[in-house]
């Protein structure tokens, strides 16, 4: 028993209502694309006709040892192990009984304390200057 409610199947020729336009288009987009960098307004000049000419055959022979790529040298790698200490020997804080401002043993461990005693920034040369108190190495210190 057949069931009166299934459609039947679509016939060949509605396949072709949609293949054929396509493949056209495809054909037409391609011939527009393959003319796209040609002149085809007769300026360039015409080829000669082909004479026969001398033939010529050049052999080249290359040796094993021309063809060999040289072997790459050997890379040495040397390790040295370092031990680094530094020193550093620390001046005294504060003069006992002077009251000298200007003397050259001024010391500041930070900059607040060189901000306190009215000394910042501090300049290269000048007393209480400490690599340790100039951040960025230009020499001004506690800018």
């Amino acid at each position: 028993m057949t069931n009166p409610y299934a459609t039947p199947p679509a016939p060949r020729w509605a396949r072709k209502r949609y293949l054929l336009p396509a493949l056209g288009l495809a054909l037409f987009i391609g011939v527009g694309i393959g003319n796209s960098g040609q002149d085809t307004t007769g300026t360039a000049a015409k080829p000669a006709a082909a004479a026969p000419g001398p033939t010529v055959t050049v052999t080249a022979t290359a040796t094993a040892a021309e063809t060999a790529e040289p072997e790459p040298a050997a890379t040495v790698t040397a390790t040295k192990t370092v031990k680094v200490t530094k020193t550093i020997t620390a001046e005294p804080a504060a003069d006992s009984g002077s009251d000298d401002s200007g003397s050259d043993s001024a010391y500041y461990a930070n900059c607040t304390e060189a901000r306190a005693a009215g000394a910042a920034p501090v300049y290269a040369g000048d007393p209480g200057y400490g690599r340790h108190l100039d951040r960025d190495g230009d020499g001004v210190a506690c800018e």
